[in-house]
């Protein structure tokens, strides 16, 4: 990689509409609008901005000098074969900002550094048997000051900030992880963010880690998604997150459509939630009991080493519960597209997503539209991924 742009010159802090605006002291709003419209679309000229957002030419020229000024844009090929000038697009320059994302899961935590692209440069990866604060936070120390050593100081000077992916109430899974309720009684007590920050002196932005990981579906997934979808992610415990017309929604305490605590029905018994059935810690259960290796679940994303009868098994059950909590979501909020994505091997989640789309379709849909499932487009990294979109979202895209 190579340093070809100058140091930030903005903080570009941002207005709440998301329509342009020519008027004087909206230039901050304006140019985060123009950065997500590229972002989501790719390469555009100024004419194509100009009609998107209603904003006069030679406002969208100023935009776009000021952010190729600050190296955030680039030029693209030009476009011939039009009456008049060639058009020139601009895009994302992947060398305008860098960000770091930390995702702390309750059976391992990584550390990445993404361009402004999205794209992972470096990664490193830790598991555990629980997470305490005390090793996070030295975790994330040490892998932020070795990962910083990738890129060139004018590229550190570019480094916009850090993401923290986080289950909220960590305290609270004692039971579930099968550890002592005094092994997480620390985290009540704990800021992360705070120290993180003073440990690494760079701004760091907390999430929820499904809403992080819903949130990476948002910034780096596919552009051709509708602007309102549902979205599972099936890690150690199920979460996920809603959009609504192109927005996250996390709601005033920013846990909404954490989807974990959906009641699900449980014969002759009080129900049950959706955390306690579609999650990776039901699989790891399976495992122990079947004497597999389940400390492999946690190794690899890509290769599992499992027999698939113990992962049909689980995929089955999974299947049942999240069609259940898709039709109930449904029928609050009419969702065309339901994404499913999570820690595991493409082969595993195209076989949940198949699995949950029949049952689905075999559900009782009276009143209701059935709506498209297919797989996440960002993978098992989306927390992670998501982690490093919260600094890119604050610093870059249009508040909400």
């Amino acid at each position: 990689m190579k340093g070809d742009t100058a140091p930030l010159q903005t903080d570009l802090d941002g207005a709440t509409k998301l329509r342009g605006s020519n008027q004087s002291g909206m230039r901050a709003h304006n140019e985060r609008l123009v950065l997500s419209l590229v972002r989501r679309i790719g390469p555009l000229a100024k004419a194509e901005i100009a009609r998107i957002t209603g904003l006069s030419a030679q406002a969208v020229s100023v935009i776009m000098r000021a952010l190729e000024r600050d190296g955030l844009l680039e030029r693209g090929e030009k476009v011939r074969g039009r009456i008049g000038q060639p058009s020139v697009p601009m895009k994302i320059n992947p060398n305008g900002a860098y960000f770091f994302g930390l995702k702390v899961g309750r059976r391992s935590a990584d550390v990445i550094l993404t361009d402004f692209q999205g794209e992972i440069l470096e990664r490193l990866h830790m598991t555990y048997a629980y997470p305490t604060p005390d090793q996070t936070i030295e975790f994330a120390q040490n892998a932020i000051k070795q990962l910083k050593k990738i890129l060139d100081p004018a590229q550190q000077e570019r480094i916009a900030g850090v993401g923290l992916a986080i289950p909220f109430f960590m305290w609270e899974w004692s039971e579930a992880i099968g550890v002592a309720p005094s092994a997480l009684a620390d985290w009540r007590q704990r800021d992360l963010r705070k120290e993180i920050s003073d440990k690494v002196k760079l701004p760091v932005y907390m999430e929820n880690d499904g809403s992080s990981a819903c949130g990476a579906e948002l910034v780096f997934g596919d552009p051709q998604s509708t602007p309102d979808f549902l979205y599972f992610y099936v890690g150690y415990f199920i979460g996920g997150g809603m959009v609504l017309n192109n927005l996250l929604y996390t709601g005033p305490s920013g846990n909404a459509g954490a989807l974990g605590p959906m009641p699900m029905p449980k014969p002759g018994a009080p129900h049950r939630q959706l955390v306690e059935v579609a999650s990776l810690a039901s699989l790891e259960e399976k495992l122990a009991k079947a004497g597999q290796n389940a400390g492999a679940l946690w190794e690899s994303s890509t290769t599992w080493p499992f027999e698939d009868a113990i992962i049909d098994s689980w995929v089955q059950e999974s299947a049942l519960a999240l069609s259940h909590a898709i039709v109930t979501a449904i029928s609050l909020i009419d969702f065309k597209l339901i994404l499913i994505d999570g820690w595991m091997p493409e082969a595993v989640r195209t076989r949940l997503v198949h699995a949950v789309s029949d049952c689905v379709k075999h559900s009782n849909l009276s009143g209701l539209s059935l709506p498209e499932i297919r797989p996440g487009t960002v993978g098992p990294d989306a927390r992670a991924l998501g982690a490093a979109s919260l600094p890119l979202s604050h610093r870059f895209m249009p508040e909400t």
